[in-house]
């Protein structure tokens, strides 16, 4: 694979702080949504409690997910300090700019990935 240009990592930089920025966003405003749910029968009937358990484990599921591409965001934005961005943490060969043009905070080059399970 090339390296990335000066033009591509400075937009890849650009679209990791938007997605950090629009992840923590999503996780603070999710919040009251991954709430326990009342144990209040008299206002909200079984199956609605039910309906309203389902949607709060679905939140946190979601959550989650989202804090950990957070965490794969700053990582990502850490390796340009170090000046390891668009490196494979497996094989070390550039990753390539059109892997992470979908996925910037990708860790690993398509081939690594696909011998990593997923």
């Amino acid at each position: 694979m090339e390296e990335l240009s000066e033009e591509q990592e400075e937009e890849l930089r650009g679209r990791l702080g938007e997605l950090v920025a629009e992840l923590e966003r999503g996780i603070h405003d999710s919040a009251g949504a991954a709430a326990p749910v009342v144990l209040d029968q008299s206002s909200v009937g079984r199956l609605s409690r039910m309906d309203a358990m389902q949607q709060q484990a679905m939140a946190k599921a979601t959550r989650e997910k989202a804090r950990l591409r957070l965490g794969q965001c700053k990582v990502a934005l850490s390796a340009f300090e170090r000046g390891e961005y668009g490196l494979c943490r497996k094989c070390e060969e550039p990753i390539g700019y059109p892997r992470l043009s979908a996925k910037p905070e990708a860790p690993f080059c398509v081939e690594c990935q696909r011998g990593a399970g997923g």
